[in-house]
């Protein structure tokens, strides 16, 4: 009797399908990374200085009770900071000063983090209104602060701030 042949197994060659991203799907990831950090980043920067600006009305808050009992107690406006019974400067970390000027008109200058120092001025102007004080908040009108950086509060030139 002869040995009966076995056949013989031929191996089967699978394709092996390699894992990870090609470079066309990687460079279209990356594209649309690119697409959304260049609208984030502008709309990130103009509120971050809006919230800069804040600080300043924040900072000037102080400054408004000082000018109002001021008004209260002596019947005229403070000219000065010192007057008002404030400290000569008032600082922040974006506020380069406070400052009560003529007729108890408050100038907050900004540094250049909000702007550059051509845009870099608000004001509060206090108003007596039969007894009643009212503040004007608004630009000032030589390099005032941009107004898409302006609080609801100061967005219209003259609105009063309470």
């Amino acid at each position: 009797m002869t040995p009966r042949r076995i056949p013989q197994r031929t191996a089967h060659r699978t394709t092996v399908r390699p894992h990870g991203f090609t470079l066309v799907e990687l460079m279209v990831a990356v594209a649309i990374i690119g697409i959304l950090a260049a609208v984030a980043l502008p709309a990130y920067q103009d509120y971050a200085k809006r919230s800069r600006v804040t600080e300043g009305l924040t900072l000037a808050s102080g400054a408004k009770t000082a000018v109002t009992e001021y008004y209260a107690n002596n019947g005229a406006w403070p000219t000065a900071n010192d007057k008002a019974g404030l400290p000569a400067t008032i600082k922040g970390k974006s506020v380069d000063n406070v400052q009560v000027g003529a007729d108890g008109v408050i100038t907050v200058t900004f540094s250049t983090k909000v702007d550059d120092a051509t845009h870099n001025l608000l004001t509060l102007t206090p108003q007596d209104k039969d007894g009643s004080l009212q503040w004007a908040c608004a630009p000032a009108t030589d390099k005032g602060v941009k107004p898409q950086y302006l609080p609801s509060e100061c967005k219209t030139a003259g609105t009063a701030t309470g």
